[in-house]
């Protein structure tokens, strides 16, 4: 596996002993070997292996489907988190669905205002379309370069306004706009509670936030401190940005409560979605704002590696067995 391999250049071989207990508990607690190779990774990265880890092929093979069902996936209708979620943190401006634009209340916008509207504020505006992934189908638009062309030949989604990050982003990355993963749970007792949380920055000219070159920092979920090491896409670790060499160490996110906060009433607001990932960032006047939410490709292998096992006291390793 190619991230074991990576971890284990600078970590070393992982024991034998460590291996077989990950081997043991794919199959005697999850139910199946294929989930081992997950747990072989987060042990490299720990340093030792831990019960109460969940794999991430098995989070989205049997957790998903089983919590979340088809309401997951309503984080990916961009279009609707406006209306649905009712909150100032979202810097939504307009959506396009099925060939109409509509504003945050759901109301019709007419083709010829919608240029207007979308530039009356700001001079650039972003783009997202449904089901965007990675950081793809993310555009930046200008009043000059928006077309309604573009916009049918894209597709469903929603315009956001282009956020001016919290100078302590700003410091680590100016090109892109650093966003803070956050996980919470809505448990069957009605209580949502903030499972895990990282920093997630782009690094060298990248206009925006992508996996597969994304810089990632574990945060402490009580205190919103950094943690002094961090890692690239390819799970090797950095005590610092790669492009601005600032280190992560000694800084906290700014307005954390607050962000843990917003997130955690808004998880009120769409409890069907029992576990979702969070991407807010703090802007110039420390203000909160949320560029998106996830509910159906949340992937927590990156949380369970640095800060796990999150979610060990939620039964979730006994979910296959009623599937």
């Amino acid at each position: 596996m190619r991230n074991l391999k990576a971890v284990e250049s600078y970590k070393g071989k992982t024991s034998r002993q460590d291996l077989k207990q990950c081997n043991d508990y794919a199959v005697e607690v999850l139910g199946h070997k294929r989930f081992a190779p997950w747990l072989y990774v987060y042990t490299a990265v720990s340093g030792r292996f831990r019960e109460g880890w969940i794999p991430d092929n098995y989070y989205f093979s049997v957790v998903v489907p089983t919590i979340q069902k088809r309401y997951g996936p309503m984080a990916d209708l961009r279009g609707l988190s406006a209306v649905m979620l009712q909150s100032a943190a979202l810097p939504d401006v307009l959506a396009y669905v099925n060939g109409i634009f509509f504003d945050t209340t759901s109301g019709f916008v007419s083709p010829d205002a919608v240029r207007d509207k979308l530039f009356k504020d700001q001079e650039r505006v972003v783009f997202k379309l449904d089901h965007s992934l990675r950081g793809e189908g993310v555009y930046f638009l200008t009043r000059e370069s928006f077309s309604l062309e573009q916009i049918h030949r894209l597709g469903n989604g929603v315009f956001q306004r282009a956020v001016r990050p919290h100078r302590l982003f700003a410091e680590f990355t100016q090109q892109s706009v650093a966003t803070v993963r956050i996980t919470t749970v809505y448990e069957e007792s009605g209580k949502v509670s903030v499972r895990a949380c990282y920093l997630r920055m782009g690094s060298g000219d990248e206009t925006h936030v992508q996996s597969k070159t994304e810089i990632r920092v574990p945060v402490n979920v009580v205190s919103g401190a950094l943690e002094e090491i961090g890692y690239t896409a390819e799970w090797l670790e950095t005590r610092v940005h790669p492009t601005s060499h600032v280190a992560f160490a000694g800084n906290v996110i700014p307005a954390f409560h607050s962000c843990v906060r917003t997130v955690t009433e808004l998880h009120r607001k769409a409890p069907y979605t029992r576990c979702v990932g969070w991407d807010v960032t703090v802007d110039r006047d420390e203000q909160v704002q949320l560029l998106e939410w996830n509910g159906a490709r949340n992937g927590i292998k990156f949380s369970e590696a640095t800060q796990g096992p999150c979610f060990a006291d939620l039964g979730w390793e006994r979910l296959w067995k009623s599937g």
